[in-house]
């Protein structure tokens, strides 16, 4: 974590990532070695590119302050993205995604949207408008800490 007076910074890194590299590798492998079978010359190649995709999109989920709003982006490409404005929350508490969570970006099965790259400790974000966000990381205790921070800052 790194925190200084005016905000918070958070990357949780994951090792799933490493599985898809090698899989996306394994696959564009594949496809070279069996590039004389028609289907197969530019069906692995593919998979194993979206595989690469995937797990560079995947590759950390970084929480951070921007001053009036919490980014929550998984990189490094960056194109999974949400800004939460701190004056649209109610509440913040630390909590668990169920092993039906999983990883990724969801619909829970308990209401709301999950983002987790790793584990099951979150930070549960309540909406004033009811809406819930769990958002997962591997530093729960910081994070719920310095939004709490945030909102009590906020509501003055």
């Amino acid at each position: 974590m790194d925190t200084d007076q005016t905000g918070y910074q958070h990357k949780q890194y994951a090792p799933i990532c490493l599985i898809l590299y090698l899989m996306g590798l394994l696959f564009i492998g594949m496809g070279w070695v069996m590039s004389d079978i028609p289907s197969f010359g530019w069906l692995f190649p593919t998979i194993g590119v979206l595989s690469l995709f995937v797990a560079t999109s995947f590759h950390y989920l970084e929480v951070k302050d921007q001053g009036e709003s919490l980014l929550i982006r998984f990189g490094p490409l960056g194109l999974f993205r949400r800004t939460v404005p701190y004056h649209e929350l109610q509440s913040i508490e630390s909590g668990r995604t169920l092993l039906l969570d999983g990883l990724g970006i969801h619909y829970s099965v308990r209401g709301g949207w999950v983002m987790n790259i790793w584990g099951r400790d979150c930070v549960v974000l309540r909406y004033q408008d009811g809406r819930t966000l769990r958002v997962g990381t591997n530093d729960p205790k910081n994070l719920t800490q310095f939004l709490q921070h945030r909102i009590t800052e906020g509501n003055r």
